[in-house]
């Protein structure tokens, strides 16, 4: 079975969130190394985006 984790623009893209953002990455390669990581630009395309990795 396929994982995907997707990260949300919120966090990716807001300067001050930059260390949970790396975090976040960090995280699911420590625990799921074989994860997919997919990237949304807003809440709307959050299917969208896993759907490129699944």
């Amino acid at each position: 079975m396929a994982s995907v984790l997707v990260v949300g623009g919120g966090i990716r893209k807001t300067e001050q969130l930059l260390p949970l953002f790396e975090q976040i990455v960090n995280v699911v390669h420590r625990h799921a190394p074989r994860a997919a990581l997919a990237f949304n630009t807003s809440g709307g395309d959050s299917v969208e985006a896993a759907l490129r990795w699944l």
